[in-house]
């Protein structure tokens, strides 16, 4: 599945859409100038790739400042792990490797 790239207009919808599948939904806060980001993305791909029931939406902080200052986002990139729409497993800032998002979602 490829990520979903979602703003402040779509995100509710989207969100919910992902949670409706029983999705384990992973948001990743990033920017097209952060180097890091694109290192986060990477090790996401390699999630995306393995796991079926895993969705990866991806916010412009630039694009969406609303959604960043909502989920605290202080650096870049940061993460957020969401078993369920009221269950987040993990939020977190840095880039994190692939085997590492496994053992935190569970897999």
């Amino acid at each position: 599945m490829a990520f979903i790239e979602v703003d402040e207009d779509n995100f509710e919808q989207v969100l919910t859409k992902e949670f409706d599948k029983n999705q384990i939904v992973i948001l990743k806060f990033g920017s097209e100038f952060c180097d890091p980001c694109h290192a986060l993305e990477c090790e996401l791909e390699d999630v995306d790739d393995e796991f079926e029931d895993v969705s990866v939406l991806m916010i412009d902080t630039d694009e969406s400042p609303d959604l960043a200052e909502q989920y605290e986002v202080y650096q870049l990139p940061t993460m957020v792990i969401y078993k369920t729409r009221t269950h987040i497993l993990y939020h977190r800032e840095g880039v994190i490797l692939s085997q590492d998002i496994n053992k935190i979602i569970g897999k």
